[in-house]
């Protein structure tokens, strides 16, 4: 599998500089996970994030909803958090919403379920982090991967 092409650099800004939408299947209400974490950083930057967990009622302040398919707004992003075997059938429920993006995080890569979303005109990235990307391609890249809101050359009275 060739994975440089679920990788292409302008696929991925455009897909960030577009969405508001993304829904994320596998959000943990967990703060230490992973998932946890982007969703923060996502909701942070102005998407709205949409949690898909048949375990949980609320994530980040909003509604979890079971599957794809309950999600009431149409959906931009499809991010997925989930173990690479999911991925076929996550990519099938994202083609019936009509999602325009499939994201595999990291890890998350299964050819079957990249076809699935191709075949049907759904665009795929995969084994990419989507906090990454965003901060890499909108300048917002702090060493520890958040925001600080300040201006690091700024110097601090040491000479």
């Amino acid at each position: 599998m060739d994975l440089a092409k679920y990788q292409n650099a302008e696929t991925i800004q455009r897909v960030i500089s577009t969405a508001k939408t993304i829904a994320i299947v596998g959000l943990s209400n967990n703060e230490l996970r992973a998932s946890y974490f982007v969703g923060y950083y996502l909701k942070r930057h102005g998407y709205r994030v949409i949690p898909v967990n048949p375990r949980e009622k609320e994530i980040l302040g909003e509604a979890s909803y079971p599957s794809l398919a309950d999600v009431p707004v149409p959906v931009d992003i499809v991010n997925v958090f989930r173990a690479p075997a999911a991925l076929p059938g996550i990519a099938a429920e994202a083609v019936a919403i009509r999602a325009g993006t499939l994201w595999c995080q990291f890890g998350v890569i299964n050819e079957e379920g990249a076809r699935i979303a191709e075949d049907e005109g759904v665009a795929v990235v995969m084994d990419r982090c989507i906090k990454i990307e965003h901060a890499r391609y909108l300048g917002r890249m702090h060493w520890l991967g958040f925001n600080t809101q300040r201006i690091t050359s700024v110097r601090t009275g040491l000479q």
